[in-house]
């Protein structure tokens, strides 16, 4: 029986969240067969913790359905043995890696694909805590649905389950290891409210993430397209295409992705920065592998904690972090579209050898490209006065700190990159351990 792995990194409370995913879950198993783990990696305080645990003992037994519900402290002792066991020189730096003591978006997922090869899963299908499914006639609208026809099979095959197939006929044989929707709802990047303030500044700050390389109409038509997903319109009635996708079209809390892909690439470990997530998609897409892309799209929104003091400078803080961390990534980027379909081996999987030259190789980038970053930004938030006049005191504040971590964060990247192989390794043969809560 194929087993899946549907996944939820959180920090907060989310009972109704895990609810959700239980159904999709279960929906799973009665349509497709398989057996379905729900792993829900919790770093959140006690009083959180307790309520999602709370809400795990609340569900309905399902055959076909194990809940794996893991806080902060098993989750180091799970990742302690598997670093331990992977012969690593410094196993301490790995889980520092792995489990900081801050917000890492990266190493959130890194940690669930971690987990999945631990629970022998062939995909891992990611969620997160602040969005919702579609309903439409009163039925939820998941994703899975979409994912599970398509996941993991060569792509002649899942020809026959798609709307529409864009497909090189030479790619007939390479699996499909990514399934994703985008979302609907708000920006994905929690910025709008600049726009509101001040169109001219928020195009002038967004242009900030594009290639530095593009005249100034690409830099333009990216702006208008960056954060937006697939814009208002509710899902209707299904559609899905095969074919390489565009990596707008893809959404990092809304796809499944092969085990063959993610037990290759890590993510960006990177602490404090959002959009640490994506490298593995940017290596699937400019490799040429095909994919599918289909409208069942969730509904982003936000909480209420990261627009208003503390937790609006600390969102903030790591929206500029993302834009730094671009000087890094997009050395990466161009070296994987260069390569191309020279990213796979003779299995059509990706080869970590040239991956691993591309991130060494961006660590020693002029950083003059940030500097000139931190000016705009500095500029652009004093203009809007307010609160974002006092964010510019915090950033000009930190402002070497800042250059010297997004530095950091591609150097521990590569680290990472080099020693994941032993770690899925490690991890397949440890297991999760204990943790299995019948539902």
């Amino acid at each position: 029986m194929q087993r899946v792995c549907l996944a939820l990194p959180t920090m907060r409370s989310c009972p109704d969240t895990i609810a959700e995913l239980a159904e999709e879950a279960a929906y799973a198993v009665a349509t497709f067969g398989v057996e379905v783990h729900l792993l829900v990696l919790d770093t959140t305080d006690a009083v959180a913790f307790a309520e999602n645990a709370g809400a795990v003992a609340a569900l309905e037994p399902t055959p076909g359905v194990v809940v794996h519900h893991l806080g902060e402290a098993r989750q180091r002792e799970f990742l302690r043995r598997v670093a331990e066991r992977s012969g690593a020189a410094d196993p301490e730096l790995l889980l520092d890696m792995m489990l900081p003591p801050a917000v890492a978006y990266g190493s959130c997922v890194n940690r669930l694909f971690l987990g999945a090869a631990a629970l022998g899963c062939t995909s891992a299908h990611l969620r997160n805590d602040d969005a919702d499914f579609q309903v439409v006639d009163g039925r939820k609208v998941f994703p899975i649905h979409h994912e599970l026809l398509s996941i993991g099979r060569p792509a002649g095959e899942a020809a026959a389950v798609v709307s529409r197939s864009e497909l090189d006929p030479a790619d007939a044989d390479k699996p499909v290891m990514l399934v994703s929707g985008s979302f609907i709802g708000e920006l994905n990047v929690d910025i709008s409210e600049i726009h509101e303030l001040d169109p001219a500044v928020y195009r002038e700050v967004v242009r900030l993430w594009t290639p530095p390389v593009w005249s100034e109409e690409e830099q333009d038509a990216m702006v208008d397209v960056s954060f937006k997903g697939a814009g208002s319109e509710p899902f209707t009635t299904d559609e899905s295409v095969l074919g390489v996708p565009d990596i707008w079209d893809v959404y990092m809390c809304n796809i499944a992705l092969d085990h063959r892909a993610y037990e290759v690439l890590p993510l960006l470990p990177s602490i404090e920065t959002i959009g640490s997530d994506y490298a593995l998609l940017h290596a699937m897409v400019h490799s040429r592998l095909p994919g599918v892309v289909h409208n069942r799209h969730i509904v982003n929104y936000y909480t209420p904690e990261r627009r208003t003091g503390s937790g609006f400078v600390n969102y903030q803080l790591r929206f500029v972090k993302f834009l730094l961390s671009m000087l890094y990534l997009y050395p990466v980027y161009g070296g994987m579209i260069d390569l191309g379909r020279g990213l796979l081996d003779e299995r059509h999987g990706l080869k970590v050898e040239p991956l691993i030259d591309l991130v060494r190789g961006s660590v020693d980038w002029d950083r003059a490209g940030n500097e000139h970053c931190l000016d705009v930004l500095d500029r652009s938030y004093r203009k809007l006065g307010g609160k974002y006049a006092e964010l510019a005191d915090v950033v000009a504040e930190r402002r070497q700190q800042l250059l010297d971590e997004a530095r950091a964060d591609a150097e521990r990247w590569a680290v990472l990159v080099e020693a994941w192989a032993a770690l899925v390794a490690a991890s397949r043969a440890e297991g999760l351990g204990a943790s299995e809560v019948p539902a």
